[in-house]
């Protein structure tokens, strides 16, 4: 872990403490509800643990604020349009082998929330700890080879392939020959258009 990622672990784990906190809920709670054990619960709230996005997404969710607010210490302020440059959003990092640049973290009230991931190659017999989070999401593979594990079954993608489902099924995501680049629109649980 790097000292900027280590910071920026140690930040988000103050944000979800107070706003536990300002919530009025206690740490049972939250785990409970976001579908996350106590004990890892307890550890994003010291930041003794990296936090996975599916986790952050479904605490911000029981929080009842924007996962913006959990990365960045800010809400969104922007409403009517957001535009995103090539190569600019919010760019994060959860775990070594996903990067994320959310692409409309500053846009209030989101029906949905949409990324460019990449993926890292992966070394042959990695096992990652597949993730869940409420409502449906949407993949559309760029570059590189994109294995999900979702529900038990294993689907590979290739660049112009995509998929959308259920993200309450476990899921997990693997680079195959190479990394992996795709968007990702997450559509929150109860999104009316």
């Amino acid at each position: 872990m790097t000292m900027e990622n280590g910071e920026q672990i140690r930040l988000i784990a103050m944000r979800i403490r107070d706003l536990r906190d300002i919530a009025g809920l206690s740490q049972e709670e939250v785990a409970q509800r976001a579908g996350i054990e106590l004990s890892e619960y307890a550890a994003y709230e010291t930041g003794s643990r990296d936090f996975s996005f599916s986790h952050l997404f479904n605490i911000a969710e029981v929080l009842g604020v924007d996962i913006s607010d959990l990365l960045t210490g800010e809400s969104p302020k922007l409403h009517g349009y957001i535009l995103t440059r090539r190569g600019q959003g919010l760019s994060f990092n959860r775990r070594r082998q996903y990067e994320y640049h959310h692409l409309a973290y500053n846009f209030r009230d989101k029906l949905a929330e949409p990324f460019i991931v990449t993926v890292r190659q992966d070394e042959p017999g990695v096992e990652k700890q597949a993730h869940s989070h409420e409502g449906q999401e949407f993949d559309y593979v760029l570059e590189g080879t994109l294995k999900i594990v979702l529900g038990g079954n294993e689907l590979y993608l290739q660049p112009g392939d995509s998929i959308y489902y259920d993200s309450s099924l476990p899921h997990v995501m693997y680079a195959i020959e190479g990394d992996c680049r795709f968007i990702a629109v997450v559509v929150k649980e109860g999104a009316k258009a």
